[in-house]
C-alpha cells in the first residue's frame, strides 16, 4: 500500500453555455494536456485512465483519450450520475493507493443540451422513481416537473418547515456564489447579484427560482495522481496530497420518507464521517471546501452534513457570513455549481482543480489566506457521495 497519494496535476477547461461548447472529445483532450503540463508529464507515463461522463455513448473515454495518445493502457468508463467526476478520481487514488500502478489519470467532461435534465431513455424503469415517489405524494403536480428540481425544491421546502428558515436566505447562498465567480475565469456566470435579483420572477416549483439552479454546462477537468516514490523519481511536485476520500451510497433512510434524506442528506454526513475519522481532521480544521451546491437547498443542507454548522444552523451560518471570506470557512471560491457550472460528468475534477490551485497558494484575487486543508463533496442522485479531503504538506 502507498503511504501517499499525490496530486501531481489538475487542468480544466473553461465552463461554457451549450450552444458555444466544442466537442467532449476536444474538452476532455484538452483537460488531459492541461493536466500533463501542469504535472510536467507525457501520457505515456500514465498507466491507467478513469474517465467519467453521464450524457454518452460507450467508450467515449477511449475516443477523447485516444487524441492525447494511444499507449494501450487500461481506460474505465465511469458513470455515477452528478457524482461521476469525484468517482473517477475516486478509483485513480484507489488504484495508486493499493499499489496497482504508480500513476493515473482521472477526467470528467459533459457535451449537455439546454435546459432542465430529463430521463434520456424512456423505454425501461427510471433509476430515480423511488426517490421521486416521495416527493410526489407531497405536493400536486410535482409529477410534471423535471426530476432534480422536483426533489431539491420539494427538500427546501421540508428544510423551511422543519427549521423556519426565511426564502430569502436560500438567496443569500446565490448571491454567495456570484460574489466568488467574479474573480473564476473559467466560471460560466460572473455578473454579480442580489437578494431580490435571485427571487425575481415566477418560482419554477415551490420556493425554488431559476437563479437557485445551477445551469446546463459544458466543460471537462482532470487530475494526475501518484505515488510518492514516483513523484519523486520524476522530480514532481509532492506538497498536494489526498488525505483522505470516502465514497457512500444510500442508506434505508433515503426511502423512509424524508426528502431531505432522499437528496443525500444521510449520505454526506456518512462520507464525511468516514474521512474525519481517518485522517484526524475535522470539520474545524477545514480552510476551503468545494460543496456541491447545484441547488442552494443542497448548499444549505451540505453544511449541516458536513458538520460546518450545528443542526439547524445553517441560517445563522449564512447571515453571520460564515461561509465566505472572512468567516469561519470558505465554502465555492470558484462559484460553486451554481455559478461556475455543472457538467456533470466533470464537476468533481473541477473541484479538485480548484482546491489544489487554492492549496498551492495560485488562486489569485480567490484565494483563501493560508489555505492548508481543503475538502471536496461531490454528490449524485441515486446515489452516491464522494467527499474529499485534500492537505498541503
Amino acid at each position: 500500500m502507498s503511504d501517499k497519494v499525490i496530486v501531481a496535476g489538475v487542468g480544466m477547461t473553461r465552463f461554457v453555455k451549450p450552444d458555444v461548447t466544442s466537442t467532449y472529445d476536444a474538452m476532455g483532450a484538452d483537460a488531459v494536456r492541461m493536466a500533463l503540463g501542469d504535472a510536467g508529464l507525457t501520457y505515456n507515463e500514465i498507466q491507467q485512465a478513469y474517465v467519467g461522463y453521464v450524457y454518452g455513448d460507450s467508450t467515449s473515454g477511449q475516443k477523447t483519450l485516444y487524441k492525447v495518445g494511444s499507449t494501450g493502457i487500461p481506460v474505465i468508463n465511469v458513470n455515477n450520475n452528478c457524482a461521476t467526476g469525484s468517482t473517477a478520481l475516486f478509483l485513480a487514488r484507489q488504484a495508486v493507493e493499493a499499489g496497482i500502478v504508480d500513476c493515473a489519470l482521472a477526467l470528467g467532461f459533459e457535451q449537455m443540451e439546454s435546459g432542465a435534465l430529463g430521463p434520456v431513455f424512456r423505454d425501461r424503469i427510471d433509476p430515480l422513481e423511488d426517490f421521486l415517489a416521495i416527493v410526489d405524494t407531497k405536493f400536486e403536480g410535482a409529477e410534471k416537473i423535471p426530476f432534480a428540481i422536483r426533489l431539491f425544491g420539494g427538500a427546501g421546502v421540508e428544510y423551511q418547515e422543519k427549521y423556519d428558515v426565511r426564502t430569502k436566505t436560500f438567496a443569500k447562498v446565490r448571491t454567495k456564489a456570484s460574489q466568488h465567480a467574479i474573480h473564476n475565469e473559467r466560471a460560466i456566470f460572473r455578473r454579480p447579484l442580489e437578494i431580490e435579483d435571485v427571487l425575481d420572477g415566477n418560482n419554477i416549483f415551490l420556493n425554488l427560482t431559476k437563479l437557485q439552479c445551477c445551469p446546463p454546462t459544458c466543460g471537462a477537468a482532470a487530475a494526475v495522481v501518484c505515488t510518492d516514490k514516483f513523484a519523486k523519481r520524476h522530480n514532481l511536485r509532492t506538497n498536494i496530497v489526498i488525505a483522505g476520500q470516502a465514497m457512500v451510497t444510500d442508506f434505508p433512510s433515503s426511502f423512509e420518507g424524508s426528502i431531505i434524506k432522499a437528496v443525500g442528506a444521510d449520505m454526506t454526513a456518512a462520507a464525511a464521517s468516514q474521512v474525519y475519522e481517518t485522517t484526524a481532521i475535522g470539520a474545524e480544521d477545514i480552510d476551503v471546501v468545494e460543496l456541491h451546491d447545484c441547488f442552494t437547498v443542497n448548499e444549505v443542507i451540505t453544511y449541516e452534513a458536513l458538520g460546518l454548522c450545528p443542526e439547524g444552523g445553517a441560517e445563522k451560518f449564512i447571515w453571520d457570513g460564515d461561509n465566505t471570506y472572512g468567516g469561519s470557512v470558505v465554502t465555492n471560491p470558484s462559484g460553486g455549481l451554481l455559478s461556475k457550472g455543472h457538467p456533470l460528468g466533470a464537476t468533481g475534477l473541477a473541484q479538485c482543480y480548484e482546491l489544489v490551485t487554492q492549496l498551492r497558494g495560485d488562486s489569485g484575487p480567490r484565494q483563501v489566506k493560508n489555505a492548508q486543508i481543503a475538502l471536496a463533496h461531490n454528490l449524485g442522485l441515486g446515489g452516491a457521495c464522494v467527499v474529499t479531503v485534500y492537505k498541503k504538506m
